[in-house]
């Protein structure tokens, strides 16, 4: 696949709430995914980003989510997701914006970066 298609998958299978169906196609099984900051900023490898994924999903409810068309140059491509969220353990309420850079080498997602503000603790 392209950049441009993987982008367009992406952000499509994201608005239809499919995580499961970009991983299972887009990426490659040795992505390595970075976060701003956290227990674990980088992780690296499929099952290690899907945990990270079930971790994000048991922690927050999503109240409502957004997620922009992609730009795309050469085999980078990025995205915003807008989302509204409660933190299950604390019960704080929180709308956030991030940015997610993504590079695809042979057809297949290598690495995400997520940029966002820190929320203070």
């Amino acid at each position: 696949m392209k950049t441009q298609e993987i982008a367009t998958n992406l952000v499509n299978w994201c608005k239809q709430g499919d995580w499961q169906r970009c991983y299972q196609e887009l990426y490659s099984p040795n992505v390595v995914s970075v976060e701003p900051g956290g227990q674990t900023p980088v992780v690296e490898g499929m099952e290690a980003v899907q945990k990270k994924g079930e971790w994000w999903e048991e922690t927050f409810e999503v109240h409502s989510s957004s997620v922009s068309e992609p730009t795309v140059a050469d085999n980078w491509f990025s995205v915003k997701f807008d989302m509204d969220t409660t933190h299950k353990p604390s019960g704080q309420r929180s709308k956030t914006s991030e940015i997610a850079v993504y590079q695809v080498q042979d057809g297949k997602i290598v690495k995400e970066q997520f940029f966002y503000d820190m929320l203070d603790a």
